[in-house]
């Protein structure tokens, strides 16, 4: 059974506006009109304890919570603040509560805000565009536009960014894609939602959906992704073996449920739109557990993965992205085993999307001149990651042993091609292929690697696999809690936890056995406090870079896929590491605040980038065996450590650059002028190639405004007093 961790409150089940594309009012279900119009105490005490039990009964560690309607404004910051707090009180000290609100916008006034502030929540806003996009569509029973209205409450929640969720548009290919993207750019929203609008092949929508869609992506990667949009994220998750962000899109297990403001279970709202009383499960909060709600055939029909698909679907080579698009858009009188009535846009979407990726395989000119300026550019750091793909292909087939699992990986790269991708795109398979290349680690674990290629391609096989300490490692999907060396694909399995936020998403490892290549010590399996503790710090961290560095973000979400935790080590400092055989992986001990974890992200983050471009390019003469002085080290460097600390201090100068506290200061001064002392060492050392040099003064070029950047004379002399320290403890070594 898949537990839910996505629960959908009907607070309020009345709306202040007439949307003539509503699925709540204006579609086959007519439900609300029988239901009361907000949610009783009762109701909402019986829903705090259903999913409070949920959660104990399935060590949830985190689950989010949406309030919905109708219009949930309509309910009064009284009643939503109640609702707040006894979801706070129960789940407190059980799981994290994401706490969201999804609302039209009208009545977002700072008596809410306040509300919203005192309890966390975040509140995502309907906007479908420019004023006659939005306007066309969302208006009032007596047909006036709610645009400006709309624009003046956004006014208010953006001067409170930390509540600011983002934006849902519903799409409308009578408008224009470039106007519609334009208006909502100009929000400034961290996220946009583009939303189909819901139909089925019994009514079925205007064509052109892939048209519009096709442009607007376009635009935004010109743009440089200027805010995540949930849907191209997805597609190009997906494309890589990854995780959708979206119900809409991708195979994973829908775990998400609705409660009425009656107290009904329903399954996703949307069904509204397919037939009367298609949501309904005939459950409720009073009497029944959501265990109960899980049982529900129309809750499995929707957690069956490939298997739920119609057959046009399973045979399509886009469906690990598609999934079959949203299960009620896929309705024809009959049932749901059918493509989605937007196949054909999706189809032509998504094949433009994974088009721009695979043409990213090789960086331009312009991406490597990004990336030497530092922080790189999305397109640039998803070429290194094609680039990873291609290494990792060859190093497998190189470390692998003939036998039963590569006879299954051979079959599923000839059937399922996306799922082998899937697993390749995890750092520590290649890390395995380099150790097994040396003769410092077996042939089993390719078994594991079959294993979970298979359980991806949902083919069932028996497969001989490495075990340690009671599991099988099934990389970056999981466990297989097992004694056997001889498992079953079909058998029960653990998923790998996740840490999210801000657009990111990476796989929290710490289970796989090659995650030892790191030079310190991974940190055991970890308990799901421990597993929080990184969530919340994480979730932390990518804010800071976010407000701090937002130039950083794109290429991390594009990049980083896993962070592994580290034992702390006997000196106590906080400690991190990139490896160069794993392409995508950072790991560091858990430090005490954001602010570090912060720092330790885009420092080694750094270090995975230059590694992925010295995989594909020579920068320098790799026979020069000679040492050079590395200021922020007590050892001398062969020249690609001094390369690596030179150019992962780019960022840490940067870090310290917007920190204006006299530490700040301090440790700015200090590293902009090591750095820049660095990349001095490195031009003067004839041995980089000319590729080499052209990318090291793209450093210089960025580090050297630095140097003209006044910072107070008490600052400058503490960093000269610490440089002539290290010096003279370098001196002495």
């Amino acid at each position: 059974m898949v537990p839910f961790r996505q629960f959908v409150l009907k607070v309020h089940s009345r709306c202040d506006l007439a949307c003539d594309h509503c699925y709540v009012y204006e579609h086959a279900d007519q439900s609300w009109r029988r239901r009361p119009k907000v949610m009783s105490q009762e109701t909402i005490a019986w829903s705090a304890l259903r999913i409070a039990e949920h959660v104990k009964r399935h060590g949830l560690d985190q689950v989010a919570v949406v309030l919905h309607g109708g219009e949930p404004l309509l309910a009064g910051p009284g009643r939503l603040l109640a609702i707040a707090e006894a979801l706070e009180s129960a789940l407190t000290g059980l799981c994290r509560l994401d706490l969201r609100l999804h609302t039209n916008g009208l009545l977002l006034d700072d008596h809410f805000l306040e509300v919203f502030e005192e309890k966390g929540v975040k509140v995502g806003v309907s906007l479908d565009g420019d004023r006659a996009a939005h306007d066309r569509h969302r208006r009032y029973a007596d047909g006036r536009g709610s645009h400006a209205r709309v624009l003046a409450s956004l006014a208010r929640l953006r001067a409170r960014p930390h509540l600011y969720a983002g934006l849902l548009c519903t799409v409308d290919v009578a408008g224009d894609p470039i106007a519609v993207y334009e208006a909502l750019a100009e929000q400034e929203p961290p996220r946009v939602d583009f939303l189909l609008p819901h139909a089925t092949w019994e009514e079925p929508p205007p064509t052109g959906a892939g048209d519009w869609l096709t442009a607007v992506f376009d635009r935004w990667v010109a743009d440089g992704r200027p805010m995540a949009v949930r849907l191209f994220d997805s597609i190009e998750s997906t494309s890589r073996g990854g995780p959708s962000f979206t119900e809409a899109l991708g195979l994973e297990p829908s775990d998400l449920v609705v409660i009425e403001t009656d107290g009904a279970y329903e399954q996703v709202d949307s069904l509204k739109s397919a037939y009367d009383g298609a949501p309904e499960t005939g459950l409720d909060v009073f009497r029944h557990t959501l265990d109960d709600v899980a049982a529900h055939p129309g809750i499995r029909a929707r957690q069956r993965g490939l298997d739920g698909l119609a057959e046009t679907c399973r045979r399509c080579p886009v469906v690990d992205s598609c999934g079959g698009g949203l299960y009620p858009h896929r309705y024809r009188a009959g049932g749901f085993d059918n493509p989605s009535v937007y196949c054909a846009d999706l189809l032509q979407l998504i094949t433009h999307v994974r088009g721009r990726l695979r043409r990213t395989h090789e960086l331009t000119s312009a991406q490597l001149g990004e990336l030497a300026a530092g922080h790189g550019g999305a397109a640039a750091v998803g070429a290194l990651a094609a680039g990873q793909a291609s290494l990792r292909r060859v190093a497998l087939t190189a470390a692998a042993a003939r036998g039963p699992a590569w006879e299954l990986l051979t079959r599923i790269d000839a059937e399922r091609p996306e799922a082998l991708a899937a697993v390749l795109a995890h750092p520590y398979v290649r890390a395995w292929a380099v150790r097994r290349l040396a003769g410092t680690a077996g042939e089993a674990h390719l078994g594991n690697i079959a294993a979970a290629a298979a359980i991806r391609a949902g083919v069932t096989a028996t497969v001989e696999v490495e075990v340690r300490e009671g599991v099988a490692c099934l990389p970056g999907l999981g466990v297989m809690p097992t004694e056997r060396t001889t498992i079953s694909t079909a058998d029960a399995w653990e998923p790998v936890r996740r840490l999210t936020a801000g657009g990111l998403s990476v796989v929290l490892e710490d289970t796989d056995p090659y995650r030892d290549c790191h030079q310190w010590t991974p940190a055991p399996r970890l308990t799901s406090e421990q597993a929080l503790a990184w969530q919340e710090l994480f979730a932390g961290a990518v804010e800071v870079i976010g407000r701090e560095h937002p130039a950083y973000l794109p290429a991390m979400a594009e990049g980083l896929t896993t962070l592994t935790p580290l034992s702390p080590p006997a000196h106590g400092r906080d400690t991190s590491s990139a490896a160069r055989e794993a392409f995508g992986a950072i790991a560091a001990t858990l430090p005490a605040d954001a602010e570090t974890l912060a720092l330790l992200l885009m420092h080694e983050f750094q270090h995975v980038k230059l590694g992925g471009v010295l995989d594909l390019f020579d920068l320098f003469d790799a026979r020069d065996t000679r040492l050079f002085y590395a200021p922020w080290r007590e050892d001398p460097r062969p020249l690609e450590g001094l390369f690596q600390g030179a150019y992962a201090h780019l960022a840490v100068t940067d870090f310290w650059r917007a920190r204006r506290d006299p530490k700040g200061r301090e440790r700015f001064a200090r590293w902009r002028d090591d750095t820049a002392q660095a990349i001095e060492t490195l031009l003067g050392s004839g041995t980089l190639t000319p590729l080499g040099e052209r990318f090291v003064r793209g450093m210089r070029e960025s580090a050297a405004p630095w140097l003209a950047e006044a910072v107070p004379a008490e600052a400058r002399r503490a960093a000269q007093e610490e440089r002539a320290r290290h010096r003279a403890r370098f001196d002495r070594t």
